[in-house]
Formats: structure tokens, sequence, C-alpha cells
């Protein structure tokens, strides 16, 4: 078992663990990544197979499309999925109430002591 003490934050009730936070003007991952996948590079196209100029997203999705053609289930889902969305899952769930005791006819009892 691990000692308590040792689970509990080094700061105090109300105090933030990360006091500055998050600098001004920095970028978070996801703006990031949607830079570095609009920048164009000069790549040959593996469908056409020529050369040209595509962004990073494009030379991806070419590539997925490719390997999809291929046979390849995972990346065919990752195209349907991005292209049309993931299927909704649905579960229907019926609950029937039924007594903890079955056995026990509670309207007999009132809960009350009785006296022997």
């Amino acid at each position: 078992m691990a000692n308590e003490e040792n689970l509990r934050p080094a700061w105090k009730k109300g105090e933030s663990g990360n006091p500055n936070g998050r600098p001004k003007g920095s970028k978070n991952r996801s703006t990031i990544a949607k830079l570095w996948l609009e920048t164009n590079q000069k790549f040959k196209n593996p469908i056409t197979g020529e050369d040209e100029f595509l962004s990073q997203e494009d030379a991806i999705t070419l590539a997925l499309i490719k390997k999809a053609k291929k046979g390849d289930v995972n990346a065919y889902k990752a195209l349907m999925d991005s292209g049309y969305g993931a299927p909704i899952q649905q579960i229907d769930q019926t609950i029937f109430e039924q007594p903890i005791f079955p056995d026990i006819d509670v309207s007999k009892n009132n809960g009350s002591k009785q006296d022997k």
C-alpha cells in the first residue's frame, strides 16, 4: 500500500500547480500539426506516379488510398471514417426492475420488531 503523504501534491489547497500557465502566444499541438500538414513539398504521387507539389495532408491521403486499394482494411476504414465520419454505435438497453430478495413478502412485515 502506498504512503498517502507521497500521493498528495506539493502545493497547498487552492494553489495552482502551474501558476504561470502556458506562455502567451504559444501554439497548441493541433495548430502546429495543421501548419505542417499544409506544408507543400514535391512528392511522387503514389497513384499516378507523377512528380507533383502536394501538401503533406494530400500526400498522406494518397498513400492511404494506395494502401486501401491494395486491400489494407485499416487504411480503408481510416479513409471512410475521415471522408464520411465514423459510424454511430447504438446500444439498446432495457432494464427490468426486479426485487432483490424475491422469496420475501414485504407486505407482511412493516419493519417493526415483534414481541416474542
